[in-house]
């Protein structure tokens, strides 16, 4: 995955000033402004910033509720994926073949779902109760710190991967068809949210290694 080029940067930051039918609303808060520059830094940045947007006042500047926030939608989003397959896989007419894809798929989803629930809860063990940061500073992370951290990131990527496994699923040309594109559209939906989650936890993670190394 590449990263968004400068380019892009008035393009996201179009979002906090451009409202429908060309109106020009309010400028954005300092929480808003935050959310839009870390979302810069993630692979799909559009995305972020949609996603993030509305959790502004909750962030409030905080590295560690941006990383929070983010691991939170990812959840949402798999969850509401899984219960748009569990949709499909109740349509009359599916094929035998698209079934059984289909209920592999759902299995896979669900399995990333536990490992996001987990993530979430770990993030818990991260925030400045437990050492880690408030906004740009705060006490340094320690080993059971980065224990926690690892898991984050290991769960999250687990979860990434379940969910890669069930697009894999509908890889053959036998499924072509309208419930294989419905399954790539929420599975591509999902890798975005994911891939931005993992991107904002790993500048967290980042702050809190060089809180350490400063002290």
């Amino acid at each position: 995955m590449t990263k968004p080029t400068l380019n892009l940067l008035p393009l996201i930051l179009s979002f906090l000033y451009i409202s429908g039918g060309g109106t020009v609303a309010a400028e954005p808060t300092v929480q808003e402004t935050f959310v839009t520059e870390m979302c810069y830094f993630t692979h799909y940045p559009e995305v972020c910033v949609g996603s993030l947007l509305p959790h502004a006042n909750a962030i409030n500047e905080s590295f560690h509720e941006v990383a929070r926030a983010a691991l939170a939608v990812s959840l949402v989003t798999v969850e509401s994926a899984k219960a748009n397959m569990l949709k499909l896989a109740n349509l009359k007419g599916l094929k035998p073949m698209e079934y059984g894809a289909l209920k592999d798929c759902i299995d896979q989803v669900d399995d990333g779902v536990d490992r996001l629930s987990q993530s979430v809860r770990e993030m818990e063990h991260l925030g400045p109760a437990h050492g880690g940061l408030a906004n740009d500073d705060g006490p340094p992370h320690g080993e059971e710190s980065s224990w926690h951290g690892s898991n984050v990131e290991t769960w999250t990527n687990a979860a990434l991967s379940q969910v890669q496994r069930c697009a894999g699923g509908f890889s053959g040309q036998t499924l072509n068809g309208k419930i294989k594109t419905l399954v790539q559209v929420e599975v591509r939906n999902v890798e975005q949210i994911l891939y931005n989650g993992l991107d904002l936890f790993r500048i967290f993670t980042n702050k809190l290694s060089i809180a350490s190394d400063d002290v």
